[in-house]
């Protein structure tokens, strides 16, 4: 069982679990990047429901991320969430 996605304000972070080939990989990402990358003209908007709204192309960036040698945790960053990723 995957535990659920949740908000760690202290690091500004949503930290989530992804499962990859049956192994369950840590990762995160922060509210800045979320904001900058899915909602740029939004204000106030609650990172846990921009997170659950774009779930499949975050899963999708940890994979990537995961294929190319990062360990976990994963931390995306902006440059990962690129349209042409």
């Amino acid at each position: 069982m995957i535990d659920p996605p949740y908000l760690h304000e202290p690091s500004g972070t949503v930290r989530f679990f992804t499962e990859i080939d049956g192994a369950v990989v840590g990762a995160s990402i922060s509210t800045r990047t979320l904001h900058h990358r899915f909602r740029p003209d939004a204000t106030g908007e609650d990172p846990m429901e921009t997170y659950r709204t774009h779930l499949a192309p975050i899963a999708e960036a940890v994979r990537r991320r995961v294929a190319a040698g990062s360990l976990e945790p994963v931390m995306l960053r902006e440059y990962d969430l690129r349209p042409d990723a």
